[in-house]
């Protein structure tokens, strides 16, 4: 894995300005500013604390101790991370809630598909900030629920997958927000061969990882190892040639296209 410090730009495909389709596998990596973590990014804005992206760890490379000031997940791609709550693996969700403070360390190299909502802060006496958090900063820590674990971690795959009432698409529910301010919801979409999505429009912002296989947005395709990002109000179709394994954030549900009475695609 390449710790190139050259910012490189993620091939992207855009339909209008609405739809964004993230090939990862032939990004280089670029330094995260901390040695051993490196990182491919989708979008980061600093000032609100928001990152989507890929973030590696190399063993025996510990992120620092650090609060979350609002809602993060990680999607295990392999390896663990350990912290004083224990440990989450490959095939987990982490989810940190606002308040969560911990020192992560990895005992094996790790690879997570990352998504951050909010700033996160560094205790004052850390020394020099690093960019493996979005909107990092030094503050004073205090921990007002030491009793409450830091991590909430989800063995996805372990979730009953559940029909919808759209032939071959199944969801689990991963996380549904229930314990934050937001109406958000994180699931995982699977789509068999052939299967289809009408027509919908989305109401806010919704952004995929897309696991496994295939999936078309209108007539552009992602595959493994890609994001795609879907701006609010964006009209769009969703199909598989081959099947697909979707890790997809909603921050809104759907409307659909025809006018029809169907449940949310996300859950909501």
């Amino acid at each position: 894995m390449s710790n190139s410090r050259k910012a490189t730009t993620p091939t992207i495909v855009k339909l209008g300005s609405a739809v964004g389709i993230y090939d990862m596998t032939s990004v280089p990596w670029t330094e995260a500013g901390k040695k051993g973590i490196s990182q491919k990014i989708v979008r980061v804005d600093h000032a609100k604390g928001r990152y989507l992206g890929l973030v590696a760890f190399e063993a025996l490379t510990r992120s620092g101790l650090h609060q979350h000031l609002g809602t993060a997940t990680s999607y295990f791609l392999s390896g663990s991370l350990a912290d004083y709550a224990g440990t989450a693996v490959r095939g987990q969700v982490g989810i940190n809630l606002a308040g969560a403070t911990h020192d992560a360390v990895a005992y094996e190299s790790c690879l997570l598909c990352a998504r951050l909502e909010a700033p996160v802060i560094y205790p004052t006496d850390d020394g020099p900030l690093h960019r493996l958090h979005a909107g990092a900063k030094h503050a004073e820590i205090v921990n007002a629920s030491p009793e409450v674990m830091p991590d909430i971690n989800v063995a996805v795959e372990a979730l009953p997958l559940l029909s919808t009432t759209l032939a071959g698409v199944g969801r689990r529910m991963i996380f549904d927000y229930s314990k934050t301010t937001d109406d958000r919801r994180l699931v995982q979409l699977q789509l068999l061969p052939g299967a289809s999505v009408p027509a919908h429009r989305t109401t806010d912002l919704v952004e995929w990882f897309v696991y496994g296989g295939d999936v078309k947005i209108g007539d552009k395709t992602a595959f493994a190892g890609g994001f795609v990002t879907v701006a609010p109000g964006t009209e769009m179709t969703i199909s598989s040639q081959y099947g697909a394994l979707i890790l997809a954030w909603a921050e809104g549900g759907i409307h659909w296209s025809d006018g029809r009475k169907r449940p949310d695609l996300y859950g909501f």
